[in-house]
Formats: structure tokens, sequence, C-alpha cells
């Protein structure tokens, strides 16, 4: 073997093989990775490689040789052909977004997606790990998670969020893009049409570009996403209905209803992520889409909200024959959640620690909320009756001037134009207050805000 690429072939899949293994081939020499003059491995060492039949990689590289990508040599083997790489094709420029940075220590981070850990370091929290990390380790983990995991959340999700979930139809993640990325590995096919929230989240984004999904920017208003625009040949919408992010909106029943209508009508499936349902202000937490419909609704939930994200734990709910195929790929994927911390969660839920700990944030979350809001009088805010965050509807000029002068002073914003995937529909500040903030620097860094975009 002379080249070490990441090939590798769908046998479900509606292209060919063969032109699988073409395509990825040919990208390779034009963009450079496979060099003029670089040996290929023999038709059979190739097959080997991938789990195929020889004859597929030799219709793959007689394709090739027709093309003008490879040549013979004499007794020797199969070569890129000289020149035919010297010049990269070029590949298309995808708008990226600034990385996310740390807060330092100094600044008041006011960005949205963190939970308050203030509170996180009990007796309860530290028992349960030292509990966990005694247990001894499994052989062979089931793909579903473990069984007392899933009985535990089980309770947990029909308590607080109206969810019946069967054991069957419960499967235990790394989180909520992880659940995504395992349901998007099972049900999509390269080129698939997946409908996004736009604004919205853009790991979700880049979950499912990553599993070759053609994205389709769906838009929202104040009440979240607007279904009557949804096109009709979508394979999948991802919405998040108690809460939209980062917009705010939480969305009605009636429209709840009309989405599960338009995915009956279509044969699609809704990814529903519950990701901060557990809090909300004015009345009690709505109930998960998922209970209206669990035929076409899967339900991705995580502790990153509730607890931590360092937890590394989430789930997936959804059909039993559904959920069963996504147990399949996962270990097809060799992916798994570790042991230790699903033991640490199936402890704080048995013992009732977590359900008292969330009771506890709702308090904690609504007194920073209304800090925030008091703080921020005067200016038109949007999204602040659920969640960890809310959105200041500022004109977008407004919005880039308040994140630098603060930058400047020590405190740390964001604004909904990186929360866009094409042209920015919705301008203004996107304001969280789960982070490591104290009450204090909340309050002293939104009255600055407020001098800044009033």
């Amino acid at each position: 073997m002379s080249i070490d690429l990441p090939l590798s072939v769908e046998r479900d899949a509606q292209q060919p093989m063969s032109a699988q293994l073409v395509a990825q081939l040919r990208s390779a020499m034009g963009e450079g990775r496979l060099a003029a003059g670089e040996r290929l491995p023999s038709s059979r060492a190739l097959a080997g490689l991938l789990g195929v039949s020889r004859t597929v990689v030799t219709e793959a590289y007689e394709q090739l040789y027709a093309e003008g990508w490879l040549e013979g040599r004499h007794g020797s083997g199969t070569y890129v052909t000289e020149g035919v790489a010297a010049a990269p094709m070029p590949r298309p420029q995808a708008k990226t977004k600034p990385v996310r940075r740390a807060a330092a220590p100094h600044e008041i981070d006011l960005r949205p997606g963190l939970a308050w850990i203030g509170a996180l370091d009990t007796p309860a929290w530290r028992r349960a790990w030292r509990l966990a990390a005694g247990m001894p380790p499994q052989q062979r983990q089931d793909p579903h998670g473990l069984l007392g995991l899933r009985q535990a959340l089980a309770d947990y999700i029909r308590r607080s969020r109206g969810v019946t979930c069967p054991l069957d139809g419960l499967l235990i993640t790394r989180g909520a893009t992880n659940g995504l990325d395992l349901l998007a590995a099972t049900v999509l096919r390269p080129g698939d049409r997946v409908g996004v929230e736009e604004p919205g989240y853009g790991r979700a984004r880049a979950v499912l570009r990553g599993r070759g999904a053609e994205l389709v920017p769906c838009p929202v208003d104040e009440h979240g996403l607007v279904v009557d625009a949804l096109p009709d040949d979508l394979r999948l919408v991802y919405t998040t209905p108690s809460h939209q992010f980062p917009m705010g909106g939480v969305l009605p029943v009636p429209r709840r209803q009309a989405l599960l209508a338009w995915a009956r009508r279509n044969g699609a499936i809704i990814a529903e992520d519950d990701y901060d349902g557990e809090f909300r202000y004015d009345v009690a937490p709505l109930p998960a889409l998922y209970g209206l419909d669990p035929d076409v609704v899967v339900y991705l939930g995580t502790t990153a909200k509730i607890l931590t994200a360092d937890m590394g734990v989430g789930w997936l709910g959804g059909r039993p024959d559904l959920v069963a195929e996504v147990a399949l790929r996962r270990e097809e994927l060799n992916d798994r959640t570790a042991v230790v911390p699903q033991d640490a969660l199936r402890l704080l839920l048995e013992r009732g620690d977590l359900d008292r700990y969330v009771r506890r944030m709702r308090g904690e979350y609504a007194r920073r909320r209304e800090v925030v809001v008091q703080a921020l009088d005067g200016l038109p805010l949007r999204g602040d009756t659920a969640g960890l965050h809310l959105v200041v509807d500022v004109p977008e000029t407004v919005a880039a001037r308040a994140v630098d002068e603060a930058a400047r002073r020590g405190i740390v914003l964001e604004t909904l134009d990186r929360h866009h995937m094409g042209p920015v529909r919705a301008s203004g500040l996107v304001i969280g207050y789960g982070s490591a903030a104290t009450l204090a620097e909340l309050r002293k860094g939104c009255e600055i805000v407020r001098t800044l975009a009033g």
C-alpha cells in the first residue's frame, strides 16, 4: 500500500460502489491529496481494504484510466498521471464563523449556550460520581445504553416533559448533537434535503452537513418554525420547539399540530432538540413535541443545560423500530457513551437528586433572568419567557458596535448574525444568563449593554 486515504463505499447507496470510488479518487487527485506520480495500491489490495469485490476497484481504475487520471507502468503498478494534479481543483469556500473562544477570567461572559454550575458541587453530586466510579467495568455495552439509566430516565422525562417513552425506544447518547448525528447516519443518504431553522443552531447544521445532507434554511418568527414555509421534499426537519435557538420563540400548539401533519403527509422525520425545555418562567414547561406523535418525532435531550456539558450524557427517544436501527448503526460506528457518567446520572435520578436540583435551578435561572431583564429595561427583548438566553432586538450596525465596545470593557457578547446559515434575516444581541457570571456581574454587564445598544 502506497497511499493512506479515507476511502469508503456505501453498499446501500443509490450510486454504484465503483462510481463512489471513482468520485473519491478523482477528488483526491484533483485536490492534490494524491500527488502526480504517486503509486496506487493494487486492485486486490484496495478491494481488501474496502471490503468489496476486486471488480469494484477494477471498474473504478478503468474509468480513471479512460479519463486520463491514471497510467500504468509495465511491471510496476498503477500511478497518478504526471501533471494531472499539478493545478488543484478549486474547492468551494464555505461560509465560516469565527471560532468561539473561552472567556478570560476577568471577563463577563454573556454568550448563550452555557449552564450555570455554581450550585453543582453538592454532596449528592460527589456521592453519585464516587459510587459510579466504583462500579465494575462491563465486558460489552448495550448500544442502547445502561438499562438502569434508561429506566430512571424514562420516569424522569415522563414527569418533567410529558414524554412517555418505552425502554426499547430510548437510547443513551453523549448529548443532543451526538443523538442527531446517530439519527442522521441512520436515516439520511448523501444529498437528502434536510430543513434547519434559520437562524438556528450552528452545531446541528455542522452535524447534518457532515452526514452529506443538503441543508435547506427554513424561516422562523417570534413563535418559532414557520410550518407553512416548509417544502414538501424534506427527509428530515431539525427544530427546537420549546425555546427556538436563538430567537427564543415557543412553538404554539396549532403549529405543532400542523408540523406533525406535514411530517405524516410527506413521510418526513422531525428531530426535536429539547435542549432547555425544563426552564420556563411564565407558565409550566410545555410538553415535548414528541409526546403528541412519537411515530414521526425523534426526541433529543441532554444533561448539558440541566447539569453540565462535561457530563457528556444525553438521550434519543423514538419509535422502537427506528431506535433499533440507530443502535445497529451505532455499533457499526463504534460509538458509545462512557459508563461512569451513565451510572452517575442513574444514581442522581434514582435518589431524586436531579429533580431537586432542577427545581432549585429553575428558581436560580428565574432570578438571573429577572436581573437581566431589569438591567436591559427600555430595550426591545424577545424570547425571555423560557430557557437560558434572550435576544435584544436592535439593528445589525448597533449590535456590531456594541460587541466591539463591550469587548473593550471586558464583556463578551454575541450577535444574531453568527447563527445564520445564509443572508441575515434578523439582527440583534443574544444574551445568555447561564454562564459563570455572578448576579452582580450579570447586572453590571447588562447595564453596560443597555447604554451601548440603547
